[in-house]
Parts: C-alpha cells; sequence; structure tokens
C-alpha cells in the first residue's frame, strides 16, 4: 500500500512539473523554447510545439546553427542530436556510411519486422541488391506504367468525372491514397484491390497504415516514459499498433496462400513479376539470406514496399496540388509545357513538371524524419560529440527551409529554382536534398515514383480545375509521412 501511496504521489509530481512549465512557455510565449528543466529536460517545450513540431524544428535548427543537442528527461535515455547540417548529413549517409540502424530503430519499426526499411548488415545488402533488380526489371518497369495507365483511365477519371458532374466536395488526400494504394498493390501483390470507387468505402489497411505511422512518430520523439503513462490511461497505442499489424498479417495471408497455389499450378510459364512472385522465387544462391519459402519474411518484405509506394506518392501529390492552387501562375505554366511538349513517350521533355514536383517534395518532403544511430563513437563535421547508439535525428522538413542551404527564399515555392540556364534540370547534391534518401541508402523506387507523379499530374492538369474548400486548416499532422492532418477538401469541374 505504501508503494501504491509513493507511486501516486511521484506521478501528481510529475503531472505538476509538466503543468507548470506548460505554463510558463505559454505565459512567456517562447515557441522556441530549449529551457532545460529540472527532471523533465527540455521536453516541456517540444510538447508544447507538437502541434507544429516541423515549423518548430525549423525555427529551432535555424537559430542553432542547423545542429542542437535535445536533452530528455532524466533517465529515460531519451537525449538525441537534431541536425540538418548537409556535412553531418554527407558524413552520416555517404562518406561515413554504416550497414547498421542500430537496435532502437528496429523497435521504433517492429510493425515492420525484417522489410528493407529495419533491415541491418548482410540480410540490407541482399534486400537492397534484390530490390534494385526488381525495380529495374523491364517487365516490372512496364507493369508500373500500364497500370498506372489503366487505373487512370478506369478509375480515377471517371471518379473526377462525376465528381465534377454532381459538384461535391471531395477529399483529394483520400483519393490519391487509395489511388496509389491499388497501383501499388498490383505492383508488390499482382491484386487490384480497387479501393477507388465513388461510393468510397472504408477500407481498414488505409486506417491501419495512417495510425501505425502515427505511432511510430511518437515513437521517434516520445520518452519512453510518457509512452508508458499514455497506455496506462487508456489510451492504448501499443494495442492499436498490435491491431494493425493483425489486419497487415490477414491481407497479406491471404495473398500469399493465393500466390502460391498459383505457383504450384504454373506449368513452364515465366513466374509473374509483381514483388510477391518475385520473392517468391528469388535466387537464393545469389541472395542467400532471404527466404522464398517463408510467408512471414515474405510479408515483411512486401509490406514495407506496399506502405513506401502508397504514402510516399500520395503525399507528394497531395501537398503538390496544394500548392498550385497557391500558385496559379506555376499551373499555368505547366499547361503550357505539356500543350508545347507532350510525348506520352517521352515524359522527360516534362522538364518545368518535373521541376515543380521536386520543388513542392522540397518543401513538403514525403518522409520528414530520418533517424540515425551510430554503431561507435564519433565527431561530426559541426565539433558534436555522438556516442556509440546515440539517436541522431534529420528533420528532412527542417533542412528545406535552411536559408544558409537554400538561400533567403528558402520557404517559397518556386520551381525555377531546379531549372538551369540552358533549360534543362538542374542537380542538388543528396546532402542538401534528401527526399530520395541518400548513399547507399537511396530510394530504390526514386525513378519510378516520379513517373507515376508526372503521369498522374499531366492527366489531372490537363482535364480539371481544383478550387480548394475555403476555411479548412492546412496543416501537417505529426507522422513519419507528411500527410495533412485534416485532409484537401475541393471542389473539381471539368478544363474545357
Amino acid at each position: 500500500m505504501a508503494m501504491i501511496g509513493l507511486f501516486g504521489v511521484f506521478i501528481a509530481f510529475i503531472f505538476f512539473l509538466i503543468y507548470q512549465c506548460f505554463f510558463l512557455c505559454k505565459k512567456s510565449h517562447n515557441l522556441l523554447s530549449l529551457k532545460n528543466w529540472p527532471f523533465l529536460g527540455m521536453l516541456p517545450g517540444m510538447l508544447f510545439n507538437i502541434p507544429r513540431i516541423f515549423d518548430w524544428l525549423s525555427e529551432v535548427h535555424e537559430a542553432n546553427d542547423m545542429t542542437f543537442a535535445f536533452k530528455g528527461p532524466w533517465f529515460s535515455g531519451t537525449d538525441m542530436l537534431f541536425t540538418v547540417d548537409p556535412r553531418n548529413i554527407n558524413h552520416m549517409l555517404n562518406s561515413n556510411f554504416a550497414k547498421s540502424k542500430g537496435p532502437e530503430f528496429k523497435k521504433i519499426f517492429d510493425i515492420l519486422g525484417d522489410g528493407i526499411v529495419t533491415a541491418d548488415m548482410e540480410l540490407w545488402e541482399d534486400l537492397r541488391k534484390s530490390g534494385h533488380a526488381l525495380f529495374h526489371h523491364q517487365n516490372f518497369l512496364k507493369l508500373s506504367v500500364s497500370s498506372t495507365t489503366s487505373k487512370l483511365k478506369d478509375d480515377l477519371v471517371p471518379f473526377l468525372d462525376k465528381a465534377a458532374e454532381e459538384n461535391i466536395v471531395i477529399d483529394l488526400q483520400d483519393v490519391f491514397k487509395r489511388f496509389m494504394f491499388d497501383t501499388a498493390s498490383i505492383l508488390m501483390t499482382g491484386y487490384d484491390q480497387m479501393s477507388l470507387s465513388y461510393e468510397i468505402p472504408g477500407y481498414e489497411f488505409g486506417e491501419a497504415a495512417d495510425f501505425s505511422e502515427e505511432a511510430i512518430f511518437y515513437r521517434h520523439l516520445k520518452p519512453v516514459i510518457l509512452w508508458r503513462l499514455q497506455n496506462l490511461i487508456g489510451v492504448g497505442i501499443e494495442r492499436k499498433i498490435r491491431s494493425a499489424s493483425e489486419i497487415f498479417n490477414i491481407l497479406f495471408g491471404k495473398i500469399i496462400s493465393s500466390r502460391r497455389k498459383e505457383e504450384i499450378s504454373r506449368v513452364k510459364k515465366e513466374p509473374g513479376i509483381d514483388a510477391v512472385t518475385y520473392y517468391m522465387n528469388v535466387d537464393t544462391t545469389k541472395y542467400k539470406l532471404l527466404k522464398p519459402g517463408n510467408d512471414t519474411f515474405i510479408r515483411d518484405v512486401v509490406l514495407s514496399l506496399l506502405l513506401a509506394g502508397r504514402d510516399t506518392t500520395s503525399s507528394a501529390l497531395t501537398w503538390f496540388f496544394w500548392l498550385l492552387s497557391k500558385h496559379p501562375h506555376v499551373m499555368t505554366k505547366i499547361r503550357q509545357e505539356i500543350h508545347t511538349n507532350f510525348d506520352p513517350t517521352d515524359l522527360e521533355k516534362l522538364v518545368y513538371l518535373h521541376a515543380a514536383l521536386l520543388e513542392s517534395m522540397r518543401l513538403y518532403p514525403p518522409v520528414p524524419f530520418n533517424h540515425k544511430s551510430p554503431s561507435k563513437s564519433d565527431v561530426l563535421p559541426s565539433g558534436h560529440r555522438v556516442e556509440a547508439e546515440s539517436k541522431i535525428v534529420i528533420c528532412i522538413y527542417a533542412l528545406s527551409r535552411m536559408r544558409s542551404v537554400w538561400g533567403e527564399d528558402a520557404s517559397e515555392f518556386k520551381p525555377e529554382r531546379w531549372i538551369s540556364e540552358n533549360g534543362g534540370l538542374k542537380r542538388e547534391p543528396s546532402s542538401k536534398y534528401l527526399v530520395f534518401n541518400a548513399g547507399p541508402r537511396t530510394c530504390l523506387g526514386k525513378h519510378l515514383a516520379l513517373l507515376q507523379m508526372k503521369m498522374v499530374a499531366m492527366e489531372i492538369i490537363q482535364k480539371y480545375d481544383f478550387k480548394v474548400v475555403e476555411g479548412q486548416k492546412i496543416e501537417p499532422v505529426p507522422s513519419i509521412i507528411l500527410r495533412m492532418k485534416h485532409g484537401l477538401k475541393v471542389t473539381v469541374t471539368k478544363n474545357i
């Protein structure tokens, strides 16, 4: 009983400290507060700014020469180094690349199992090499183009036509998430989930994916003690993650079982080129650590690819069309370029469209954070010392807003910054433009994602105009994927 009483006093004391810190932060309006409080460390300043965490981190990085040490609550093991210094980024991801992301990273992303996002060392090498072979296979690329083309023609265009005819409000973010889930599902599993229809029924996979991503974000930033307290008071975040995992397991259980039956009945035919079939037939003499006969392994590998295909591209398209609504002159230039240079066999001619997509992702990167953990002690080029297994966070969203990196107009949407004097595309070092990661872990699907985005953007821009519904608040939700918290409500009219 005495122990229970002491625990109650301890909890009351913690909440009193948090209340006092919040009250003082609010009273002083010090949004950049990094005060190191007794016991609580710098946590109150961060929690006070969670609703605007990305912009707050941008401001804090700018005020602290692009790198700062965050001190978490005592004994919580949550001290972190935040940096957006391109020198540090290049050091960590290129010149001093480590095959291991560290045990903490795998723990945070445990819902993805042994997929390429969490894999380390030799397993990561096998997944990387086999993934590279898949994403550069001509049949896989053809499947990507054909599936995107057919989904545009059969699903997205009819959906938008009907929305325009009936003059209804649609959530463009939700539309893009469903569209990309269907196209990614065809590529990764060979099945069209058909989640995009005019009625837009609820679908469990998307809801499970969204919640998992938000939960992983809080695992990144919240100390263990608060995470556990949340579960004690009934929020049950870990229970919901388990529920999401069960939804993923059921979906992939059915798909993998069906695919294995098809493989048994296949007689002297080339296997399909979707990711599930590819990894079921992968050459284990080349990739010794891959497990084509293990259903859980197939689930882990393909789930990571499916989530990446659905979430990053749909996020990029959502922010892109919102920015076009705010900058109609950019929309006009893209339409003029399409009218002048359109060639369905060579989308590379659409230089301004490509530049606008790159610029949109610079300001609103689909994955706003990167997390590293050094395997041994090191000194970064900025002079900051990091210990083995410590946590380093790169806020890619903040990187794009650093005036010391991108110039005084860093926060402005200017596709022209990507166009060279001779009219071609300019290239920027990955340590400065980290949207597709950098070094040996550069995104395998970079070319594919840009191709799909250009196909979707071109089709929509040619045929439709969008008007963003007035009064809605556009802000990102705290998540590992940069989604809009309230969606993007628009009305559609046909572009005659």
